[in-house]
């Protein structure tokens, strides 16, 4: 049995001068697919790209409905400004005030005693809630001019309480500005 090497060598000529027939290379291709069962498989992105979408809708559908149905502040609830004109005004004026007031305890030192501030923002936040639920209470009963006198009420109590707590804050920071100054001075 002649070796693949001898039978290159003898027809030397033969190799160097001949072209493989038509078609060689794509029958060359076919015999290797099918002797190692090579399948190319192609893939589209379009599938992909058309879950992603709907997952995505559905993901923003649902924040959507879960904003609109559960934590969607003042849903239920009703403001003075939506019963008339007027009432819009007093209320703006109101809002103004206590933001004003707000701005004010905020700028009031109260490092020294972390307590305290816990106790006032604690109780600022049990005189909104009062208001929250006169605010639905007038959404059930828009024109309970009780009601409309109640937040008008709530409105005044609650800038009283800010003014006098700014005021006492700043007399307890003079106070203790004060001391400081003595000390000082009779060093």
């Amino acid at each position: 049995m002649k070796s693949i090497d001898d039978i290159i060598r003898n027809n030397k000529d033969f190799f160097e001068d001949a072209e493989p027939s038509a078609g060689h290379l794509e029958r060359f291709s076919r015999k290797l697919e099918n002797r190692f069962q090579v399948k190319t498989v192609t893939r589209s992105i379009v599938p992909y790209l058309l879950k992603a979408a709907v997952v995505t809708l559905l993901i923003t559908l649902s924040s959507l409905w879960t904003w609109d149905h559960f934590i969607r502040p003042g849903r239920n609830r009703m403001t003075l400004g939506q019963v008339s004109p007027q009432y819009k005004e007093v209320e703006n004026y109101y809002v103004h005030q206590v933001n004003l007031m707000e701005g004010e305890i905020v700028n009031v030192d109260l490092k020294s005693n972390p307590a305290q501030k816990t106790m006032l923002m604690k109780e600022m936040k049990s005189m909104d809630s009062t208001y929250v639920s006169l605010q639905r209470e007038l959404k059930a009963n828009p024109n309970d001019e009780r009601i409309i006198n109640a937040m008008i009420e709530h409105y005044q109590t609650k800038l009283e309480v800010m003014t006098y707590i700014v005021n006492q804050l700043k007399t307890i920071r003079n106070d203790n500005h004060n001391k400081k100054e003595n000390e000082k001075t009779n060093l």
